[in-house]
């Protein structure tokens, strides 16, 4: 039994949606269908998603907002057309989303995400009904009916563990279930999301619900790259990968999976297949628990810019009772979150995303360490870059950091930082922003470029 979950642009028109009828037609085994709301149709086109947010933010400030309404109602409309499906559950969508942006206004965040949800669950109706206007056994199944209970956390609800007990049930409907992604509904009954890749994270407790044996993630791509391929002409392919890695790689910009998304499959041990609704005899990428490593110490390599440093010097302050606590509680106390924190016996540096502090908050940090740290010196490095080289068979190659470190000198890019996680599971160059493509192009060569005889 597998769960098979689509994307945005996989949904995003009639022609797409004829795909996507042929992909879980063709395997019996693809029982639960997760879907997102429609994504874009061409570059410059608007999710909607985003027209939804637009369209409940003017009705929060008391704005017109009938424009957009339309726009989005138009979305389903064109899709239901080119499909040749009857309008009635077009008018349904239209209604529902009606009732939703004049319902409580209350309370801003729950209203906001009420009205994001509409996106999926409207989509998830109209795809039923498409499968049914086709001849399929399908049938559209709510959050709420399935039993999919999650915290009170506006936009970023988290899953309860009593879910999954009443998941496991849908094994026993007949036909396919079409299941709308990206939320939840509280135990009070309000509608609730996940955070963003929100879809994602929905399939992946939905395999761990119904105890999938596979999580089929259907996207716009073949496999999960070995590298950016906007930095990197035709990076190779990954054909499988472990979780771990895929969460190193996630959290350091890969754009496939948000990193908290797969967590409830890994949980369970079930694999997942990233795959192309385009393309879908290509095998794909498989994230696994554990994998041989026999391609060498690197499976991909990520990087993401807007990072700062916080460094620290002080004489002895490895003899310090309390530093690194009472440093941390300083950015704790401004409500900074830290990413790495790198030291040495006289100095220690906190990594953190930049665009939590302005001039005023950087100001009192550097003052409250130099009076209640008495440290020796404090300096703020902006325009970070991070660049995460991962790979299970880092843990048993040697050289793996002299390899990278010689490659970024050759190509003239001055490291800022290194940092090599416990796990040697990966290891983390921080450079300057300008200089972040030149050394993600240095290491693929170094790591991915057959090297001449």
């Amino acid at each position: 039994m597998k769960v098979v979950k689509f994307g945005g642009s996989s949904l995003a028109s009639g022609e797409q949606l004829k795909k996507v009828l042929q992909i879980v037609v063709s395997d019996p085994e693809r029982k639960v269908v997760v879907v997102s709301a429609p994504g874009k149709r061409y570059s410059d086109d608007i999710k909607v998603t985003d027209l939804l947010i637009e369209c409940a933010g003017k009705h929060l400030a008391n704005e017109e907002a009938g424009e957009v309404f339309e726009v989005i109602i138009d979305r389903y409309a064109s899709i239901a057309k080119e499909l040749g499906i009857s309008l009635e559950v077009v008018e349904t969508i239209s209604s529902d989303l009606k009732n939703l942006l004049n319902g409580d206004k209350s309370k801003p965040e729950s209203y906001l995400d009420a009205v994001k949800a509409s996106g999926e669950d409207n989509n998830a109706k109209l795809i039923a009904a498409y499968f049914q206007h086709s001849g399929v056994d399908a049938q559209y199944v709510s959050p709420k009916e399935a039993g999919l209970l999650v915290s009170d956390e506006p936009g970023n609800a988290q899953v309860l563990p009593e879910s999954y007990e009443k998941l496991y049930k849908l094994r026993d409907r007949s036909g396919i279930i079409v299941f709308p992604g990206f939320f939840g509904y509280s135990k009070s009954g309000e509608v609730l999301t996940f955070s963003r890749s929100g879809s994602d994270i929905t399939g992946s407790i939905l395999a761990n619900g119904i105890k999938a044996d596979l999580y089929e993630n259907f996207t716009d791509v073949d496999a999960v790259y070995s590298v950016n391929p906007t930095i990197v002409q035709n990076p190779k392919e990954i054909r499988e990968l472990t979780y771990r890695e895929m969460r190193e790689l996630s959290y350091a910009g890969f754009s496939v999976f948000h990193d908290e998304a797969l967590i409830p499959a890994f949980r369970a041990g079930i694999p997942v297949n990233v795959k192309n609704t385009n393309n879908p005899s290509a095998p794909g990428t498989l994230i696994v628990n554990e994998r041989a490593n026999s391609n060498g110490p690197v499976i991909g390599i990520a990087s993401d810019e807007g990072f700062c440093s916080i460094y620290v010097s002080k004489y002895l302050m490895n003899r310090e009772i309390g530093f690194g606590r009472k440093l941390l509680q300083i950015l704790e106390d401004n409500g900074l979150t830290y990413e790495h924190v790198p030291s040495g016996i006289d100095d220690i540096t906190v990594i953190l995303r930049q665009n939590q502090m302005d001039n005023r908050i950087e100001e009192s940090i550097i003052e409250r360490i130099m009076t209640e740290l008495q440290a020796d010196e404090v300096i703020i490095e902006h325009n970070l870059a991070l660049i995460m080289v991962v790979g299970e068979g880092m843990r048993h190659n040697v050289g793996t950091t002299a390899r990278a470190s010689k490659a970024l000198a050759d190509a003239g890019v001055n490291i800022e930082m290194i940092n090599q996680g416990s796990s040697e599971v990966s290891m983390m160059f921080g450079v300057k922003e300008p200089q972040e493509k030149r050394a993600v192009q240095a290491l693929y060569n170094e790591f991915f470029v057959a090297v001449p005889v």
